[in-house]
This record gives C-alpha cells, sequence and structure tokens, in this order.
C-alpha cells in the first residue's frame, strides 16, 4: 500500500465511501424533517439545515465506510462483493481506511453541533448505531432483529429526526412519519437481506433473513411497507403535509416511470416486484420534497 500512487488511494477512499447508495435518500430524509419542523410553526429555514445535511450524509457514509472495512474479509469469498469493495480489492489498506472513518467522525460531530445540541445528540446516536452494526466484536447486523432495528435507524429514522429536531424540539404527528420511513427503512434492510441470504449464510451471520427463512422475510418486508404506508397515511390525515404536496406527488409519479432502471437501487438484479420500483419511487419522493423546499424558500424571501 506504500507504493499505492496517492491519486489510485483517493479514488479508493471514494469508492469506500459508496456515496451513490445513500445520497439520493439522505438528502431528502433531512430536509423532509426540517420542513416537519418548519411548517406549521413559522420558523424560517437557515443555514443549519445545510450543517444537519452535511452531517447525516457523513455520518451514512461512516456506516458504509466501517462495514466495508469489517467486511471485507467475508467479500473476498463474493467476486461481485470483492469488486465492489476497495479494501478487499487492495486499492487501500485497513489502517488508511480506519484513519479515514475517524476524521470522517469527527467532522460529522462538529456540523451536528453546528445544528444544535438535540441535532448532536441524535447524531452521536447515529455514529455509535453505525459503528456496532459494522464493528466484529459487537456486529449488530449479524443478529436477528437488531440488525434491522440498526440498520433502520441510522440509516432513516434518526436521520428525519435531526433534520426536524435542528428546528423544533416536540415531534407530535411527527412520530408517525418518522415511523412511517422507518418502516421503509425494515422493508429494505429486509429486502438486502434476501438478496445476499445465501452469502450471509456462507459467512455464519445468523442475522433476521436467516431466522426466518426467505418465505417469511419476503412476508415481512410485504408487511413492513403495509405499516410504513399506513403511518404516512395517519400522519396526512393530522396535517403534517401541506394539502398542496399530494398533486405534487402525484405529479411527479409518471415523471418518474419515464426512467426504466435495469435493477434494483443498489444496480443488482431486483429480487421481486418492488426492487424494479425502488428507483422510480426514491425519484418521486425526491421531486415532492423539492418542490416543498422550493416553495418554501420562496415565501422566505418573498414575504
Amino acid at each position: 500500500m506504500r507504493n499505492q500512487p496517492v491519486p489510485d488511494q483517493i479514488r479508493g477512499l471514494v469508492r469506500l465511501t459508496r456515496w451513490q447508495e445513500y445520497v439520493p435518500f439522505v438528502i431528502p430524509l433531512t430536509v423532509l424533517g426540517g420542513l416537519l419542523a418548519v411548517h406549521p410553526y413559522g420558523i424560517s429555514l437557515d443555514w443549519r439545515l445545510i450543517a444537519v445535511t452535511a452531517a447525516n450524509i457523513l455520518a451514512v457514509a461512516y456506516a458504509f465506510m466501517i462495514n466495508d472495512i469489517e467486511d471485507a474479509p467475508d467479500d473476498a469469498r463474493d467476486p461481485d462483493r470483492a469488486a465492489r469493495n476497495p479494501i478487499t480489492m487492495g486499492e487501500i489498506g485497513i489502517r488508511f481506511g480506519y484513519a479515514a472513518c475517524r476524521f470522517v467522525a469527527g467532522v460529522t460531530l462538529v456540523l451536528y453541533a453546528l445544528a444544535g445540541g438535540y441535532a448532536f445528540a441524535i447524531g452521536v446516536a447515529t455514529l455509535l448505531l453505525s459503528h456496532l452494526y459494522s464493528w466484529r466484536p459487537v456486529r449488530l447486523k449479524a443478529w436477528p432483529v437488531t440488525d434491522i432495528v440498526s440498520h433502520s435507524l441510522m440509516l432513516s429514522g434518526l436521520l428525519l429526526l435531526a433534520g426536524y429536531y435542528t428546528y423544533h424540539t416536540e415531534p407530535g404527528i411527527v412520530w408517525y412519519v418518522a415511523a412511517g420511513v422507518t418502516f421503509f427503512s425494515v422493508y429494505g434492510q429486509l429486502y438486502n437481506q434476501i438478496r445476499d441470504f445465501e452469502m450471509d449464510k456462507a459467512a455464519g451471520l445468523k442475522n433476521t433473513a436467516i431466522l426466518l427463512g426467505e418465505a417469511n422475510t419476503r412476508r415481512a418486508m410485504y408487511l413492513s411497507i403495509g405499516l410504513a404506508a399506513a403511518c404516512i397515511v395517519a400522519a396526512i390525515v393530522q396535517n403534517a403535509f401541506p394539502l398542496w404536496l399530494g398533486l405534487v406527488l402525484v405529479a411527479s409519479i409518471p415523471v418518474s416511470m419515464m426512467i426504466s432502471p435495469r435493477g434494483d437501487m443498489r444496480g443488482g438484479e431486483a429480487v421481486d416486484i418492488s426492487g424494479k420500483y425502488q428507483i422510480q419511487g426514491l425519484l418521486a419522493v425526491n421531486l415532492t420534497v423539492a418542490a416543498w423546499l422550493a416553495y418554501t424558500v420562496y415565501l422566505q424571501l418573498t414575504l
């Protein structure tokens, strides 16, 4: 590794973050949390939304980085997963990877602190879960239930709450939204475990999918989608969102269907029909949140 050119190490480090896999959902989740906080109270968005969004992105980057470092020996058993992991491929060394993780964690905490005390506390919890999820002495991802709970919180629920608590500290009906996005993340994790079922089994993991079996995991996956939808509907009924936003969502659906991805969000072959529409669904959500953000900023600048 000492002889590895610096540009190659930088490229390997960027690959280690796997930023393409989460930036498209971390940004709208964080912004949504902020918008839910300012919407009913007449609070103005400010630079703190940028700080907490950047902090959430880096917190999830940390989760992906430490995951690939800790999983490098397991990934070496599968050619596809090995090719995706710069540690396994020898592009960067483990010590360099850990040093990068420490740097990312430090910057992340500074950004959370800029967003406020509550956001900082949520950020600490997110980073701690991100570390324990993959760190081999604990490895929450290797055990039933804890794998699902930790994954869904650190990659969904806590991200939205960090955005919300930057501006307000009493979520109220927003808990329904937080629960909804968390259940959607549960679906995503169960989907991933079905896709990686044989590899995880060979690695000796005892995660939720292996405990339940493939058939029951699929049932749990669809149940999670149903619970997520129920929570979001409950939030809509209680006016957590402006009514006109529903029209934007409806209009964004045909726009999102104009693209035809070949696989799921991770670029692999979809394991079921829901995987074929993950990218379109995420695009529709991004367009809707972007419209709400643009309208909110416009009102702040003109009133």
